[in-house]
């Protein structure tokens, strides 16, 4: 009898795939910033101004493509958005100045600022309900693989194509994975070719009649808590992702090779916390059926750990107990991400991906600021600690502020109805 992958796990694979690539395409500047901007002659605050650009079109279409997402499909969503991305990092191998890399950098920004919610979506009806969690915290780890990958695989690249060719290879690979989406998946399960009815049988069903009108206002009031947590998380995340090369080369006088060694194992810390704290909060589910208390508990232990993580760099500048302390850090702030990430599903089903979106404006938006801040610090004070400083403090409060978060209380049942009634009185 002849192998056969089930239709849900080739999906799921495909997913993770997407994670990793988008991820190398949005952190392969860290490594190559430093030939970047000898080249360019950009001081750390240009550098941290292009690191931003990204973000500006990313926060944009955070909630635009979580609707578009949830409007036309994760399949016609996701090729195009793979399209522009791909176009985006190839024309980055091409630029000549601060400008022309900053659009190409907002080009980036604009393809992936739809991808996470839009594959929310895809996961909504393509994962067995107890296996949001796993899904969501798998598919990350695969970004976090992507980051912890990226600084030895640009580095070799820039080697032997120059910073230039790196770009232009990851863009050409992007391309490839788009024409697969769209020829593979499917929008409903059953519409695949490959799926079984014991497939089917596990996946939670599709809501039937009219595809349902966003109630933004209701949603957005019970989606900032979830939002606003995220943004404190966002805020350490794109610290790490745009500086820690750079900060291994400037504070311990390294080189391309030895720093980017240095930050993917800081980065392949992430990779574990991401499977794990996945993984911890859906077998938490599973024992206490307790949905509020299997997210918070992972949640706020991530953010805890991190802030306790980081703590010892502000005394010890040894690189080795440096290192050690940032893996840390990462490693528990990523545990956050497989519990958060659920929690939109576990509070708006119908409106999953608009949901996520909404979620992941927080971290946008971090995007921008965190970068920003940091490089103009670094250019003031000459301090490459002092920006992890700022980050602590931005993990303690998120660790509060995911005590506002109430996945256990589904949106439709009770601030949906509410708004559709408060639209009927007043007319």
């Amino acid at each position: 009898m002849r192998f056969r992958f089930k239709a849900t796990h080739v999906v799921l694979a495909m997913l993770c795939v997407m994670y990793f690539i988008t991820y190398v395409d949005r952190v392969n500047i860290g490594t190559a910033a430093s030939e970047i901007q000898k080249e360019l002659g950009l001081t750390h605050t240009q550098l941290g101004l292009v690191f931003s650009a990204f973000a500006y079109p990313y926060l944009l279409f955070q909630i635009i493509g979580g609707w578009v997402g949830d409007r036309f499909g994760p399949r016609k969503t996701l090729f195009w958005c793979g399209m522009i991305w791909a176009a985006a990092t190839i024309m980055t191998g091409f630029v000549n100045g601060i400008v022309s890399l900053f659009i190409a950098r907002v080009a980036l920004g604009f393809g992936e600022g739809a991808t996470f919610p839009t594959a929310t979506r895809a996961m909504q009806y393509w994962t067995p309900a107890d296996r949001r969690g796993f899904a969501q915290g798998l598919t990350h780890a695969f970004a976090r693989l992507g980051n912890a990958m990226t600084p030895p695989l640009i580095a070799a690249l820039m080697a032997w194509l120059t910073w230039r060719g790196s770009f232009v290879v990851l863009g050409l690979v992007s391309l490839v994975w788009g024409v697969v989406w769209a020829w593979y998946f499917r929008n409903e399960p059953k519409d695949h070719a490959s799926i079984t009815e014991a497939e089917l049988a596990t996946l939670p069903p599709r809501p039937t009649g009219p595809r349902p009108q966003v109630p933004w206002s209701p949603l957005l009031r019970r989606m900032w808590p979830v939002t606003l947590t995220y943004f404190c998380y966002g805020w350490s995340l794109w610290l790490y992702l745009n500086w820690l090369p750079l900060f291994f080369k400037n504070s311990y006088n390294l080189d391309i090779k030895s720093s980017a060694l240095f930050a993917s194992g800081v980065f392949f810390a992430g990779v574990v916390g991401d499977s794990l704290g996945g993984i911890l909060s859906d077998r938490i589910f599973k024992r206490t059926g307790n949905i509020r208390f299997a997210r918070l508990s992972v949640i706020v232990t991530g953010f805890a750990g991190a802030l306790a993580s980081l703590f010892p760099i502000l005394f010890i500048h040894d690189i080795t107990v440096v290192a050690l302390c940032l893996s840390a850090g990462f490693f528990f702030a990523e545990l956050v991400i497989g519990p958060i990430w659920s929690v939109p599903m576990d509070i708006a089903p119908k409106y999953s991906g608009t949901a996520s979106g909404i979620m992941n404006s927080g971290s946008a938006l971090a995007a921008i600021v965190s970068p920003l801040v940091a490089g103009f610090v670094i250019d003031a004070t000459g301090n490459w600690y002092l920006p992890f400083l700022m980050s602590m403090g931005l993990l303690l409060l998120g660790g509060f502020s995911a005590f506002l978060m109430r996945p256990e209380q589904p949106f439709e049942e009770g601030e949906a109805a509410l708004s559709a009634a408060n639209t009927v009185a007043a007319r």
